[in-house]
């Protein structure tokens, strides 16, 4: 498919396609004419980037975990390696004390929107 057609799909825009390309993110062939051609998985590839990059992954560790990963499912494939593994344990902690933080500032407006709607009321 062409990147119009993966940029629609997908919901991520043709910049954004060529970043990833150039990042070694996602692989494109060449048509003789140049332009770009994706294969059908290439949909599933660029939904998985972005759950990374909305998980607060950089490109460059992006890059290191996609090998070891399968794109239908995300699940891991046989190449991860004890160091990525490491990596993404503290990504995840490091999620895990975001959420943490959100969780106590949600708590925070609750309360402020709680003392000023009975100061309303």
């Amino acid at each position: 498919m062409r990147i119009g057609e993966l940029a629609r799909r997908t919901g991520v825009s043709e910049r954004s396609l060529r970043y990833y390309e150039q990042q070694g993110l996602l692989v494109a062939e060449r048509t003789p004419g140049g332009q770009r051609e994706y294969p059908e998985q290439a949909v599933d590839r660029v939904i998985r980037i972005q759950e990374l990059f909305a998980a607060g992954l950089h490109s460059k560790k992006i890059a290191q975990l996609l090998p070891c990963m399968r794109d239908a499912d995300g699940g891991p494939s046989a190449v991860a390696t004890p160091r990525l593994v490491a990596d993404l344990v503290a990504e995840r902690d490091r999620i895990d004390r975001m959420i943490t933080d959100l969780v106590t500032s949600r708590e925070v407006l609750d309360d402020v929107i709680n003392a000023a709607s009975q100061d309303r009321g």
